[in-house]
């Protein structure tokens, strides 16, 4: 954690005073190009570009730069002031955010705090069918009201007075300032969403809020946005048009960025890092992510509800091999789903992780043996599924080698596009799916969503109360350290239950063009906002 980030939390919890909100922020000396406009690749097409129902980092990219929360994420990582010019806790369960009265919707009109109240109730409510509410089950009543067992309007948050936002949570939540920044978050026109229909977030009749406006949305071809002139903050922003490009091939979007189609990677080609840092220099920007790869086993299958199956299918992949070898771009082995860097949770170990790999491979033998697998018993074969991606594609080799070499397991292999891998993984509808959360705030809860019973996040079915016992137990803790040791100790008895397997922890790869001014390789939760950029004169 930075020194800038540890600022930026003391000022979420005590108020804010220190910390201002601004967008590019260009050197002295510093020529800029006359044409300031930059092309994004984006990785895939966004799911879907409605805040209620965008549950992907590549349509929180977007939603981030067309609409603004309470807070938004700095260049650098930091939590400053969006919407919000101050904020402070009140007590342990309540915050309570002032609303700048500046800041106006593209329309002309006024962001006030019943745009806030509106939309979180929105996408709480059943009948908006949103697959992403976790960031707001920490308000009182959400859980409930996502269940169906409350009204929207029971929602731990009001409009005290027009520009006085209070929220209630149920547990402890130091971090909300954090929360606050993604997209799930963010403010809705509700005159335009109701009038709108369904089709309220497409161009030309999309309102929103942030540095940015809607001026072309092609399906699988590109995004592009526009600087909103009604933005609080306009006058900071330099970039005036921002293009979204969803190319999933990592191979043709290095090809795109070597012709200058585009100005910045979602992600490297595997197994190339080397020549490229030999051959773009300082163009190679590499920053640590808190996010982590792993593999769903589908917990609802008969396969997979004996334990011993799951550990051996987990022991015997060789992560070292599989970072140094196959992916490649400064990843590192993971044996939990709390990587290195985790605020409030620490790693689990398995007893097995230093032992030599023969040893690992005789213990999973004789697992799968006393489950009823292997030779004079059933035969394991599993499908590995994953999105399109040669990345994805490297790794689901790699496994399926492993399993084959090691264990005489036989592989098939299935890829989709991202959008219907997304819903096969929801559905249930996979044996093994890979799988990856990078993490929207900097705190163990995010990663435990992933092993709560009843998750929308929890794709792999996994249920065991006493993790969720524990993570309630750590919820409602005011001291740091008893916070940390439930959480832990929750996701401990998770990934002794090999509730899933973890791969890696990410590093966030990819070349910046040299002219692209305002790039940081501190902002760990990889969440830049196109406002914080400019194009330097070439």
């Amino acid at each position: 954690m930075t020194c800038k980030i540890i600022a930026a939390a003391l000022a979420a919890s005590f108020g804010l005073a220190a910390l201002v909100a601004s967008a590019a922020n260009v050197p002295a000396g510093v020529q800029l190009a006359a044409k300031q406009e930059l092309v994004r690749h984006n990785g895939t097409e966004p799911d879907s570009l409605d805040p209620s129902l965008a549950e992907t980092k590549q349509s929180n990219y977007i939603l981030c730069d067309l609409f603004e929360g309470l807070t938004r994420n700095g260049a650098d990582g930091a939590i400053l002031p969006g919407v919000a010019e101050s904020w402070k806790q009140t007590d342990p369960h309540t915050w309570v955010f002032k609303l700048r009265k500046d800041a106006k919707w593209s329309d002309g009109s006024p962001v006030t705090a019943d745009d806030f109240v509106y939309s979180w109730q929105r996408t709480v409510d059943p009948k908006t069918g949103s697959k992403y509410t976790i960031l707001l089950e920490f308000i009182t009543n959400a859980k409930d009201i996502v269940d169906g067992k409350k009204a929207p309007k029971e929602l731990g948050v009001k409009a005290t007075d027009k520009y006085t936002l209070e929220v209630k949570t149920n547990d402890v939540v130091p971090f909300f300032p954090g929360l606050a920044a993604m997209s799930t978050m963010a403010p809705l026109n509700k005159a335009n969403v109701e009038k709108g229909g369904k089709d309220w977030n497409k161009p030309g009749k999309m309102v929103s809020n942030g540095a940015y406006t809607m001026a072309e949305w092609v399906p699988n071809n590109r995004v592009v946005l526009a600087k909103n002139p009604q933005y609080w903050n306009a006058k900071t922003v330099q970039i005036t048009k921002v293009t979204y490009n969803p190319t999933e091939s990592d191979d043709t979007a290095l090809k795109m960025y070597k012709s200058g189609e585009i100005d910045w990677t979602d992600q490297l080609p595997t197994g190339i890092y080397a020549s490229l840092q030999k051959d773009f220099g300082k163009e190679l920007r590499n920053t640590p992510w808190l996010g982590v790869y792993y593999l769903n086993m589908n917990n609802k299958l008969p396969e997979f509800k004996d334990k011993r199956v799951r550990q051996a299918l987990t022991m015997v992949i060789d992560r070292d091999i599989l970072t140094q070898k196959v992916t490649g771009n400064g990843e590192t082995p993971a044996y939990s789903l709390f990587v290195k860097g985790t605020d409030g949770g620490t790693p689990s170990v398995y007893a097995w992780q230093k032992e030599p790999m023969a040893q690992r491979v005789a213990e999973a033998k004789k697992l799968l043996s006393d489950a009823g697998y292997g030779p004079g018993k059933k035969p394991l074969s599993l499908k590995l599924s994953y999105n399109t991606n040669e990345m994805h594609k490297k790794v689901m080799l790699f496994v399926g080698s492993e399993w084959k070499n090691k264990l005489g397991i036989q592989t098939t292999m299935e890829n989709q596009e991202f959008k219907v891998f997304v819903k096969t993984r929801h559905d249930g509808n996979y044996q093994i799916a890979r799988n990856a959360w990078i993490a929207d705030y900097n705190d163990a809860t995010t990663f435990l969503d992933l092993v709560r019973c009843g998750s929308a996040q929890n794709d792999t079915f996994y249920c065991n109360p006493a993790v969720d016992n524990l993570i309630k137990e750590g919820g409602q803790q005011t001291d740091a350290g008893k916070r940390n040791a439930s959480f832990s100790k929750a996701m401990g008895i998770a990934m002794d239950d090999y509730a899933v397997i973890p791969m890696f922890q990410y590093a966030k790869a990819r070349l910046v063009k040299s002219y692209v001014g305002g790039y940081t390789t501190t902002n760990f939760l990889d969440d830049y906002l196109s406002q914080d950029f400019y194009i330097i004169k070439h």
